[in-house]
C-alpha cells in the first residue's frame, strides 16, 4: 500500500507514541488536582506548552490546548460575537477550510456580516483585494485567512495581509492547520493575533490541537465549565495526546529543512514522470506552496473514478479536503481558482510525506498514466 494523502492525516510518530504511553497507564492523574499523583501530568502539560510555543515563536501562556483545528478555528472566528458592536464584520477568503466557512455561515445567521474575498488563479489573496474591502467600511473586527491551503498548498502572504488588517484596527486570525510542522512559522514575525493548529497533521494524535492567542487579545471563553486553559477552555486536558503533539511538532521542526528538500525531490519526480507520460493536466496552486503538495486537474476524466482505480492498486490519494469527501462536486477551491470546466472534474490531490519514497512517486504517476490510457 502506498499512502499519499498526508494532507488528510499523518502517521503517528513513534517517539510521540512512546512519550504519551506513561500518561495513559501509569501517570494518568488529572492535571487540575492538587495531590502529588497529579503533578507529573501537570508538569507534562507545562513542558508541552513550552515546547509548542518555542516551535512557533510564541510564549507558553499564549498557547491554548483544544481538540483540534476545527475547534480552534471556531473559537477564533466566533470570538467576533464578543467584540465591540461596531466592529463585528468578518473578512475571510473563498478558499478557506470548511471549519472557517461554516463557522462564518453560522455567524451570518446571527446577523454578523461576512465578506468572502476572491483569490487569483494560483489561490493567492492579493493584498489590494483585502485593502479595498477593509477600507470600504470601518466595522471589520476580524480577518481570517489561512496560512496554507489544504487542497492546493498555496502559501498566503500572511504578514502583508496582517499589516493591512491591523492598520484598520482589525484582529487577524490564520488557520495554519496545514502549515504547522511543515514550513517555518514565527507568530511574532507574521504579526498574527490568533493561529490554529491540529496535531494529526504533523504526526501527532487525532483529537488534539491548539489555538495561539497573542498576549493582549482578550478572547472569550468558548467552552464553559472548569478553570482549565487559563479559564478560557473548560474540560480535562488530554495529557497523553498533548505530550504526543509537542514531541511530534518539535521533531518535525527540527528536521524541517531536510524534510522539505526530500519532499520537493519527490514531487518534482512525480510531475516529471506524469509529464513524460503525455498526460494532459493543469498543475494547481502557487510556486510558493507546501512541500509535497501536488494538486492537478486532468482533462476529460472524473477525479473520483481515478481515486477508486488507484485505490484498487493500493494507492491512497484524494480529490480534495478529507472533511468534504462526501461531496463529489467540484470543490469550492477549484471553483475559486477558476480551473477550466474540461479539467475541473478531474482534480486530484497527492500529498507526499517524509515516509514516501521516490520509487513510490514514480509508481503513482505510472499507475495514473496506465489508468488514463485505458
Amino acid at each position: 500500500m502506498i499512502y499519499a494523502d498526508n494532507a488528510a492525516t499523518t502517521e503517528l510518530d513513534i517517539d510521540a507514541f512512546e512519550a504519551m504511553k506513561p500518561y495513559l497507564m501509569k501517570q494518568y492523574g488529572n492535571a487540575s488536582q492538587a495531590y502529588l499523583f497529579a503533578k507529573p501530568a501537570k508538569k507534562a502539560l507545562s513542558e508541552a506548552r513550552e515546547i509548542i510555543a518555542a516551535c512557533i515563536g510564541a510564549r507558553p501562556e499564549e498557547i491554548y490546548f483544544t481538540s483540534g483545528g476545527t475547534e480552534s478555528d471556531n473559537w477564533a472566528v466566533k470570538s467576533i460575537l464578543f467584540m465591540s458592536k461596531d466592529r463585528q464584520r468578518v473578512v475571510t477568503s473563498q478558499i478557506e477550510h470548511h471549519a472557517i466557512l461554516n463557522a462564518c455561515n453560522s455567524l451570518e445567521k446571527l446577523g454578523i456580516p461576512v465578506d468572502y474575498l476572491p483569490v487569483d488563479s494560483r489561490g493567492v489573496l492579493q493584498s489590494n483585494i483585502l485593502q479595498d474591502r477593509i477600507c470600504k467600511d470601518e466595522d471589520t473586527g476580524l480577518v481570517s485567512i489561512m496560512l496554507a491551503n489544504n487542497e492546493i498548498g498555496t502559501i498566503e502572504p500572511i504578514k502583508d495581509l496582517c499589516e493591512i488588517a491591523h492598520a484598520k484596527g482589525a484582529l487577524f486570525h490564520t488557520d495554519a492547520v496545514q502549515a504547522v510542522g511543515h514550513i517555518p512559522i514565527n507568530v511574532k514575525s507574521l504579526g498574527v493575533d490568533m493561529l490554529s493548529a491540529s496535531a494529526h497533521k504533523f504526526n501527532g494524535m487525532k483529537g488534539s490541537g491548539f489555538l495561539y492567542v497573542r498576549n493582549g487579545v482578550n478572547i472569550h471563553s468558548f467552552l464553559d465549565g472548569g478553570a482549565q486553559e487559563h479559564e478560557k477552555r473548560a474540560g480535562t486536558e488530554n495529557v497523553a495526546a498533548i505530550v504526543a503533539m509537542a514531541v511530534a511538532l518539535k521533531k518535525n521542526c527540527d528536521k524541517m529543512l531536510s524534510s522539505s528538500e526530500k519532499l520537493k525531490r519527490i514531487e518534482n519526480l512525480f510531475i516529471r514522470t506524469l509529464t513524460n507520460g503525455n498526460v494532459d493536466y493543469i498543475r494547481n496552486g502557487a510556486t510558493n506552496h507546501l512541500p509535497g503538495n501536488v494538486n492537478i486537474s486532468i482533462h476529460g476524466v472524473d477525479g473520483e473514478l481515478l481515486l477508486h482505480r488507484l485505490d484498487l492498486k493500493g494507492i491512497c490519494i484524494s480529490t480534495g479536503s478529507a472533511c468534504d469527501s462526501v461531496n463529489t462536486q467540484v470543490s469550492h477551491v477549484v471553483k475559486a481558482i477558476k480551473v477550466p470546466a474540461a479539467y475541473s472534474k478531474g482534480t486530484i490531490r497527492i500529498t507526499f510525506g517524509t515516509n514516501n519514497t521516490e520509487a513510490e512517486a514514480v509508481e503513482i504517476a505510472q499507475s495514473l498514466i496506465q489508468i488514463l490510457e485505458k
